[in-house]
């Protein structure tokens, strides 16, 4: 039993730091959008203290809290990094591991690259705040960006390839205990860094390395469909067949923040391609439908699963009642993504077509109810957190489910 976990360690324990690294870049959005940076795609630091040498104390202070919050939760996603990895290691080491690798939970392991691809971008975004002159230099860093995505893709592709084959050869795939969309992890893990990819693609002045992210993009977004449109429909013919498994509802809201992954890696292609290799622009209504759609296609997953969840009364027993699931950590995904996809509706939809004014009445109204979705979601982090990452009072080797039929392929 891993020190530090209220239950049995479990690689899903990685989406406790996957979720505080996706609130540090929720926060960062603001900055991105609100706060003014000609001729760069981020603000960096130079922007930051310009905020400082204008005037506005109301702005200073907003701009101070935001940093602030991105550096707490950026501080509490290395934490928690640091923490999983550590545990990992004794837990591979185990006996156990080598049972655990045999079974559909064996797909949970795709949460580690994950994870890893969040702690790039997390750096990417704390370097550019924080250190002064470092944006400068950037063609500099895109390079040792591409290899560490490139080596987290590699990596995923090694753990999702051990995974493939096994099932495919050895035929010791449960087909029954697919009644969630665990299975769909990997696609998850992809568009994390395919979007990663992308960032080289979109800020880079290099023509290289904006091609060698758009390969890397291309390559990872195909395998991330190809995945979806392979275990969508086992997934749901499972739960047509059995219901859908109570403990994994969360993976009901996966695809919320894949749609904001692969929202954001086609901006990002379509920007690096318009700006740096055709040299043109893209008009700001294309943005309003695209995002428009895609805020859509979240709300309607975002009902039909809320639907569920409180249906199977998964709010109270798992969030607010005794049960402990480490599945629940999927809810803080798509809260993260929700904010985030809201934005860029909110920025690049609507207030770049002019169809709402910058600071106007609506425009702070929108951005209210992003910070309530913000808020909403810290606090269930606060609450899983209290849950799951206590010290454990189980035994040694024990499943330490403390009342709840968790399977280990229940990840989101």
């Amino acid at each position: 039993m891993a020190r530090g976990f209220a239950v049995t360690y479990r690689p899903l324990y990685f989406l406790s730091a996957l979720g505080m690294g996706g609130l540090a870049i929720s926060f960062f959005v603001y900055l991105m959008f609100l706060v003014p940076h000609p001729g760069e795609p981020i603000p960096n630091f130079s922007h930051i203290a310009a905020v400082y040498d204008g005037v506005g104390t109301l702005t200073k202070v907003l701009v101070a809290i935001d940093l602030a919050l991105i550096a707490y939760f950026a501080l509490r996603h290395v934490q928690l990094l640091v923490r999983n990895i550590l545990a990992y290691r004794g837990f591979a080491r185990s006996a156990e591991f080598a049972e655990f690798r045999q079974t559909n939970a064996e797909v949970s392991l795709l949460a580690i690259p994950l994870t890893y691809a969040m702690s790039v971008n997390v750096a990417f975004v704390l370097g550019a705040l924080f250190v002064p002159g470092l944006w400068g230099v950037k063609e500099y860093l895109f390079p040792f960006a591409l290899l560490a995505f490139a080596a987290i893709g590699a990596y995923a592709f090694g753990l999702f390839g051990r995974y493939l084959t096994r099932i495919l050869t050895h035929r010791n795939f449960d087909i029954e205990d697919t009644n969630h969309f665990s299975q769909v992890l990997p696609s998850f893990a992809f568009a994390m860094i395919a979007t990663g990819f992308a960032a080289s693609a979109a800020m880079s002045d290099t023509k290289t390395y904006v091609v060698i992210g758009l390969l890397g993009t291309f390559l990872f977004f195909a395998a991330s469909v190809s995945w979806i449109a392979i275990k969508l429909p086992v997934s749901f013919g499972a739960m047509l067949r059995h219901g859908m498994a109570t403990e994994a509802g969360p993976t009901l809201w996966m695809g919320i923040p894949i749609f904001t992954l692969f929202g954001i890696t086609i901006l990002r292609d379509a920007s690096g391609i318009a700006h740096t290799l055709l040299h043109t622009t893209i008009p700001a209504i294309v943005w309003l439908v695209f995002f428009g759609l895609l805020v859509a296609a979240q709300v309607v997953m975002g009902l039909t699963g809320w639907a569920i969840m409180r249906r199977q009364s998964y709010f109270k027993d798992y969030i607010r009642g005794e049960k402990r699931s480490i599945a629940a950590y999927g809810l803080i995904c798509p809260g993260v993504a929700v904010a985030v996809l809201a934005q860029f509706f909110i920025h690049w939809g609507l207030v770049s077509t002019n169809i709402v004014a910058k600071f106007s009445p609506i425009h702070l109204a929108l951005l209210a109810v992003v910070a309530v979705v913000q808020i909403v979601t810290i606090a269930t982090v606060v609450r899983l957190n209290r849950k799951l990452l206590g010290r454990s009072t189980s035994a040694p080797g024990s499943l330490a489910r403390t009342g709840n039929d968790e399977p280990e392929a229940a990840c989101a």
